[in-house]
């Protein structure tokens, strides 16, 4: 069998700052422990709902917390980062580290739907630059260009994580051993594609732009594409964007006037940043309106919502074109 680059390995050969490297394998460390907790589900206790409620007004399950808190002790916990912010808490942390250099923010577990019937989940992070050695909140607030690096884990029938710094993306799968090792080196979008991810329940609530992409998707080869598409929906954003960077394709989940003051249903800095920058990293596209990349929005506040338009980039186009 071929020896396989470890993370470790991997990382040390980007020349990235030590900081940065102790950073994600933290990270990534996590990311194993919450997979052996998914793993064990009922066997462990793990599965059903917390009995709380977040920062979002959603009911969380208990892996929700036990991953919350798996990630947050981690990253506290070394040296080089100076807070994190998660999508199950209200507010920022800072940490104790007086020379801590990273701002980490995370889902601790996206998909949360998903857990009880034994689907696919997983977990996406996203590091920034610290400004300051005792962060407060209004220094998680930048853009999603400031990222230095992002990563995402799924876990499913095979544990992925799947990474960028800046230098293209990486996935890597988790061995017996406890190793991420690399099995997919430079991971590429197509810039076209004949598969889109969408919950049609929601179509009767899209703006006309959106019904009019996938009417025309829905048509086939006899409508205005000319050709014939699949729809996937797992109902877990890691696991959708993970088959589009796999495979190609495009996935959306846009605005829709069930909440019109609402701009989207999910987060700008936990989910919709480190998923387009893996996508673009990857030669793909991401939108939110169709039109302004998602990388571009200046936040305004911690869970700060925002539609999502991300993947084959010639398909992106389409949507901004519709």
């Amino acid at each position: 069998m071929t020896a396989r680059t470890d993370l470790a390995a991997h990382l040390a050969s980007l020349d990235l700052p030590q900081g940065l490297v102790a950073t994600l394998m933290t990270a990534a460390a996590a990311c194993v422990e919450i997979r052996q907790v998914v793993a064990g589900g009922a066997l462990v206790g793990a599965l059903g709902a917390s009995g709380a409620v977040n920062v979002q007004d959603e009911e969380q399950k208990k892996l929700d917390v036990i991953a919350d808190d798996l990630l947050t002790e981690a990253l506290l916990a070394c040296p080089a980062v100076a807070g994190v912010a998660s999508e199950e808490k209200d507010t920022v942390q800072p940490s104790a580290n007086a020379a801590g250099e990273y701002l980490v923010l995370f889902d601790p577990l996206d998909g949360s739907s998903n857990i009880d019937i034994n689907a696919p989940v997983g977990t996406i992070v996203s590091v920034l630059k610290a400004p300051s050695a005792q962060p407060s909140e209004a220094d998680f607030l930048q853009s999603g260009r400031q990222q230095v690096a992002a990563l995402y884990a799924v876990y499913a029938g095979q544990a992925m994580l799947v990474l960028t710094t800046g230098k293209g993306v990486a996935g890597f799968t988790l061995a017996p051993d406890g190793r991420w090792l690399m099995t997919h080196e430079d991971i590429r979008i197509p810039a076209d594609t004949k598969e889109f991810a969408i919950n049609m329940s929601n179509q009767r609530h899209w703006a006309e732009s959106v019904q009019r992409y996938v009417d025309g998707c829905l048509k086939g080869a006899d409508g205005p594409r000319g050709k014939n598409f699949n729809m996937r929906w797992v109902a877990a954003m890691v696991a959708d964007v993970h088959r589009i960077l796999m495979r190609g394709g495009v996935f959306l989940y846009p605005w829709d006037k069930r909440e019109p003051n609402k701009p989207g249903k999910l987060r700008l800095m936990y989910e919709g940043n480190p998923m387009s920058f893996l996508v673009e990293q990857a030669g793909g596209k991401s939108a939110t309106d169709g039109k302004q990349a998602i990388m571009d929005v200046i936040p305004t506040e911690l869970h700060q919502r925002v539609p999502v338009v991300l993947g084959s980039a010639n398909e992106v186009d389409q949507i901004a074109a519709a």
